[in-house]
């Protein structure tokens, strides 16, 4: 089967800008990872997205755009097109047949079977002259799915190409962490697991930008400088959506800051990464077995605290936690890698998502493809 070369664009619920990566694949095991560059938000245009969130509330139809949302979705269009031009100019030689597009995600209700990612995927294929691949989620709700996590078979592709070193490690948990995280159980054999597992780093941030003025908690910074509130942390876990059976997954806004109120700004940090890992920890309750290894990717990542405290957790069951880069893979462009993998998938009408996954009713899978117009 040919190779398909597809550059996936990845804006995440941490909304901080443009992640793309290049992905050479036939859309099953062979998968060859190219390059990859991130294209950050301004300020400005972050808030925009933000506003756009709670604008987002008022919509019923996936095709709703109320108030000034049909302006930032063309926008945001717009500045992936931008993306995606000063991607060929750092890469001139790499050819690019196909580009998978998430857009940004202002609305996700699984219970209504409503999910809302703004991305003008035709006007990105005028601008771009690419075919584009996009609006990856809806097919699976259509078939009684979550619509989310995606990015699950791609993790199942990446853990047969682990290294030596890893290769007896299944199972093994891959572990996202952006605004939301979610995990994906790959077994030694069968289809993957997976799940949004709780509040990722969306909560830290924003605590810091409402307590402190800053955007995030770079390097884990304030919260080094306090400590973890435990009756704190008992009252988010004691939120309906731990016990909750899988498939699950979360909106942006599900979670508050009404149970960190009062706290001091670090203590606030510190308390809501302890959140964040105990959250990720007790997915394991709904994992068909214990993992052996858990591979932590997204920019949570860089929270040592929140990678200290799964590493502290996972060894009372004798689990290892390594970070994506320690078995070879980039956790800064996993996902962008994950939709450029999927919209291969999506051209080649293979599955995106399963039962297992999302909770759809058969494998299914999903996208539109819109095609640049011709010249002339």
């Amino acid at each position: 089967m040919a190779l398909i070369r597809a550059l996936g664009l990845m804006s995440g619920t941490s909304m901080d800008g443009i992640d793309l990566a290049l992905v050479e694949s036939d859309g099953e095991a062979e998968v060859r990872r190219g390059p990859s560059m991130f294209v950050p938000y301004e300020a400005a245009f972050r808030r925009r997205i933000e506003a756009g969130l709670e604008t987002a509330r008022q919509i019923s139809r996936r095709d709703e755009r109320p108030v000034d949302l049909a302006a930032l979705e063309r926008d945001l269009t717009m500045r992936h097109a931008e993306a995606v031009k000063e991607f060929r100019k750092k890469f001139p030689a790499q050819a690019i047949d196909l580009v998978g597009f998430h857009g940004q995600t202002v609305l996700h209700r699984p219970e209504k079977a409503l999910t809302v990612q703004l991305g003008d995927g035709p006007l990105l294929a005028r601008e771009t002259g690419v075919a584009i691949v996009y609006d990856m989620r809806a097919r699976d709700m259509e078939f009684g799915g979550q619509g989310a996590p995606l990015v699950p078979v791609y993790h199942s592709a990446l853990a047969r190409s682990l290294p030596a070193v890893w290769q007896d490690a299944l199972p093994v948990v891959f572990v996202n962490i952006g605004g939301i995280s979610n995990i994906t159980f790959v077994p030694e054999r069968g289809d993957p697991v997976a799940f949004d597992s709780g509040p990722g780093n969306a909560l830290i941030d924003r605590w810091v930008a409402s307590e402190g003025g800053v955007p995030f908690d770079a390097d884990g910074m304030i919260a080094s400088e306090g400590g973890v509130v435990r009756a704190v942390v008992d009252r988010y876990m004691d939120n309906p959506f731990f016990p909750r059976r899988a498939p699950k997954s979360l909106d942006r806004l599900d979670f508050t800051l009404e149970e960190a109120a009062g706290l001091e700004l670090s203590d606030g940090a510190r308390t809501l990464a302890a959140v964040s890992a105990e959250a990720i920890l007790k997915a394991a309750e709904q994992m068909p077995e214990a993992p052996k290894l858990w591979i932590v990717c997204g920019g949570g990542r860089k929270n040592p605290h929140i990678v200290a405290d799964l590493r502290a957790g996972a060894e009372k069951s004798d689990a290892q936690v390594i970070l994506a880069e320690d078995a070879g893979f980039n956790g800064d462009a996993m996902e962008a890698e994950a939709w450029a993998y999927l919209a291969i998938r999506s051209a080649r009408g293979l599955p995106l998502t399963y039962p297992t996954t999302t909770g759809c009713r058969e494998a299914v899978t999903g996208g539109v493809l819109a095609r640049p117009e011709p010249e002339g």
